[in-house]
């Protein structure tokens, strides 16, 4: 076993019964343990990875696939107005657990009073891009 997946809260979270709302071969669904929003959930990899661009494209595509899942499981039980999907990569894009990890994140109607821009608020000086003139 790799040292750093002896470690990791995901390794981990894959292998409890009860944890994984869905899964195919290469990837699985969990809720996220701090959720922004209702129905926020985590598609992640089987394998320990800590960086997208480091997966198979096989597992990047196992992971795309099981986000329309996730998100039908989503819509059957909350039924949001939108969604916010992200990787998080490195220390510098925010990324807390070494695990390749892609956020799915409902979003409803009056959750923030002006939603435009979403995970451009990731740096809120520049996220505005309407108001700067051209």
């Amino acid at each position: 076993m790799d040292p750093n997946q002896a470690d990791c809260i995901f390794c981990a979270r894959i292998r409890q019964p009860g944890e994984v709302r869905a899964s195919n071969n290469l990837a699985v669904v969990v809720d996220d343990k701090f959720p922004l929003s209702p129905g926020h959930c985590l598609v992640v990899p089987r394998r320990h990875v800590a960086d997208w661009f480091d997966l198979s494209g096989l597992e990047q595509a196992a992971i795309v696939r099981l986000t329309n899942r996730a998100r039908s499981l989503v819509e059957t039980s909350l039924s949001p107005d939108g969604y916010n999907i992200g990787i998080n990569i490195g220390a510098s894009g925010g990324q807390t657990v070494g695990h390749v990890h892609l956020h799915l994140i409902p979003r409803y109607t009056g959750d923030r009073p002006d939603p435009r821009g979403g995970v451009r608020w990731i740096l809120p000086d520049t996220a505005p891009y309407w108001e700067r003139r051209s």
